[in-house]
C-alpha cells in the first residue's frame, strides 16, 4: 500500500543497467526514490544473500522483481534453458528466494515466444504452469504478474500482445496471486486501452512507465513526458481503479544510441522522478 505522503514512484534496475547492484542502491537512496524493482540478473548468482541483506537494510521498498529467467518459453534475451520445465524451475527458485525476504512483492513475468508458432499449445501450457506457480507464490506470500508486450516483440519475446489476451490467461488461471503488470509502453496506442484497464481493475499488480517514440532499436525508450504516450489519462484511469502501488520507471536503452538514457544513470533517475512528479500532480488535480 502506498503512503499518500510519498510520491508513488519507483525505478526498475533495467533503467540503470550499466551500473552494479550496489551503485543502484546508493543512487536511488541519494535521490530519494521510494520504490525499487529488483533485476535478479544483477545479483551474484552463486550467493545473492549479502546483496539482498544490504537491500533489506536500505530505505527502499521492493515493489516488484524481474526474475533472472522471467518467461515460460525462450525469449530473445534469455534463450536458455529451452524447456519450459527448466525455466519454471528457475522461476520457482526466484519465488523461494524473494518470498521470505520481501513478502508482498510481485514477480514480473512474460510468456516468451510460442514454440513453432503454436499459439494454442502455448496458451494451454501457460495457463497450466501459471496456475501452479501462482500457488507456490501464494505459499511464499508474494504475487505473480503477467506482462503483455507490444506486437513488435511477437515471435521473439511473447505471444501475449494485448491486454485482452493477458486477461484471457488470468481468467483461466483464476488465482488471487496471479494478475497483470501494466507497461504503458506496450499498449498505449490501443484505442480500447482505457476500457481494458478499467476491466482489469481488480487484477492490476504493478505498472511500468516510460515514453514512446518510434524505436531505433529493441531497447529505445524515453523518459515520461518526452514522447507520444498520453500518460495523464492512462495514469488517471489506473489510479481510479483503486490501484495504490508503485509506478515504476523502466527505460531500456542502448549505449550506442544518440542520447542513450544509460549514459548518465544519475541524470536519468533524477529527471525521471521530476517528470513523474509533474505528471502525478496533473493526475491528482
Amino acid at each position: 500500500m502506498t503512503d499518500t505522503a510519498v510520491l508513488p514512484f519507483g525505478i526498475s534496475q533495467y533503467s540503470t543497467l550499466p551500473q552494479s547492484f550496489a551503485e543502484d542502491l546508493a543512487l536511488y537512496r541519494t535521490l530519494g526514490i521510494p520504490y525499487i524493482e529488483v533485476v535478479e540478473a544483477k545479483l551474484d548468482a552463486s550467493d545473492p544473500h549479502l546483496q539482498l541483506k544490504e537491500l533489506r537494510n536500505s530505505e527502499l521498498n521492493v515493489s516488484s522483481v524481474q526474475p533472472r529467467v522471467h518467461s515460460l518459453f525462450p525469449d530473445r534475451p534469455r534463450p536458455e534453458p529451452k524447456m519450459p520445465k527448466d525455466r519454471i524451475a528457475q522461476l520457482r527458485k526466484t519465488i523461494e528466494l524473494f518470498g521470505p525476504l520481501f513478502p508482498g512483492t510481485t514477480l514480473v513475468t512474460i510468456t516468451g515466444a510460442a514454440p513453432n508458432g503454436d499459439f494454442a499449445h502455448a496458451y494451454r501450457t501457460a495457463a497450466t504452469e501459471y496456475r501452479e506457480l501462482a500457488k507456490i507464490a501464494a505459499d511464499h506470500n508474494i504475487r505473480l504478474a503477467l506482462e503483455p508486450l507490444n506486437p513488435v516483440l511477437m515471435n521473439t519475446d511473447t505471444f501475449i500482445c494485448s491486454l485482452p489476451q493477458g486477461a484471457r490467461i488470468i481468467d483461466t488461471v483464476d488465482h488471487p496471486a496471479f494478475g497483470i503488470f501494466l507497461d504503458l509502453w506496450h499498449f498505449w496506442d490501443d484505442s480500447s486501452a482505457i476500457e481494458q484497464i478499467t476491466k482489469l481493475r481488480d487484477r492490476i499488480f504493478g505498472v511500468h512507465i516510460s515514453d514512446w517514440r518510434t524505436p531505433r532499436a529493441f531497447g529505445d525508450r524515453y523518459l515520461p513526458g518526452d514522447g507520444e504516450i498520453p500518460l495523464v489519462p492512462l495514469l488517471k484511469t489506473i489510479r481510479d481503479t483503486g490501484y495504490s502501488g508503485a509506478y515504476t520507471m523502466e527505460v531500456f536503452s542502448e549505449l550506442r544510441l544518440e542520447g542513450s538514457l544509460w549514459t548518465n544513470p544519475c541524470r536519468t533517475v533524477r529527471a525521471g522522478k521530476e517528470a513523474f512528479a509533474r505528471l502525478w500532480e496533473q493526475v491528482c488535480a
